[in-house]
């Protein structure tokens, strides 16, 4: 077992976001097998029902199966935010290595570009470029991963100017290595952990904004179980059927504590100044 895998798992933190995540996992996976019924099958006798030993979280306005909706909608809303969080992490880890690295005018323009991005709140952005792309479930992955690429950048920038002036950098660069194996064998690994542990974090968040634009009618869309979408379909019954509400809303922040949690346990179980 690596060391900071056992870390980790010491971590009450860190072992809370596993055990967590890994029941989310199950239902992402398993989910459609799991399912009692068919998440688009009618009940129509027993529309709007509450939870029974037969639908164990109740039936929707259709009379539709709400766990097995539920199950079904998991890996919609849990890949969300793992693709938009790797499309994100990878572009802003690429341009921030670019930045760092090279310096100069080319790194003051790349920042400053940054800068604009960061100063504009995140959800903004995200609506302005869904909009203009039009709602759907990859323009809104598209359009999340843009959102954090900015904040991603800067943290990459900033661990590998501090990467840069150790002797094993300055050794290869007075050896004359290309820079591209400098930047991609050297550094890249030395500054991979908090750029991890950031993008641990960040696929709460991206969840968070999957089910917020699924819940406009920008992201996900009919038939699809997207738990933003069933929160956004319950509205009209929310006072009357709290549970169409109350269900997928704690999928939807289970999952987010869940990557948090794990976000923190490695955050301590990386940081090796701290473990010692």
């Amino acid at each position: 077992m690596p060391p900071w895998l056992g870390r980790l798992l010491r971590n009450p933190l860190g072992i809370a976001g596993v055990v967590i995540l890994s029941a989310l996992m199950v239902a992402v996976v398993f989910g459609p097998a799991l399912a009692p019924y068919n998440p688009e099958a009618f009940h129509v006798t027993r529309r709007l029902s509450g939870p029974s030993a037969e639908f164990w979280l109740g039936t929707d306005n259709f009379g539709r199966d709400l766990f097995s909706r539920m199950l079904h909608g998991a890996r919609a809303t849990i890949l969300f935010g793992l693709a938009a969080t790797a499309l994100g992490t990878a572009a802003g880890a690429a341009i921030g290595l670019l930045a760092g690295f090279l310096g100069g005018r080319l790194d003051d323009l790349i920042m400053r570009i940054v800068d604009v991005f960061l100063a504009i709140p995140n959800l903004i952005i995200i609506l302005l470029i869904v909009s203009v792309l039009g709602g759907s479930t990859v323009n809104a992955i598209a359009a999340v991963a843009l959102g954090f690429a900015p904040s991603l950048a800067r943290i990459t920038r900033s661990a590998v100017l501090t990467v840069r002036e150790r002797d094993f950098v300055q050794a290869c660069i007075a050896r004359g290595e290309p820079r591209s194996y400098i930047m991609f064998r050297e550094i890249l690994p030395v500054v991979i952990p908090p750029i991890l542990i950031e993008a641990s974090i960040r696929v709460g968040f991206a969840i968070m904004l999957g089910a917020t634009l699924s819940y406009l009618g920008l992201g996900a869309q009919p038939p699809s179980s997207d738990w933003g979408l069933l929160i956004s379909n319950a509205r009209e019954f929310m006072f009357r059927n709290p549970w169409l509400v109350f269900w997928p809303s704690l999928g939807i922040a289970l999952a987010a504590i869940g990557f948090n949690m794990l976000g923190d346990g490695l955050r301590d179980a990386l940081n090796l100044r701290a473990s010692r």
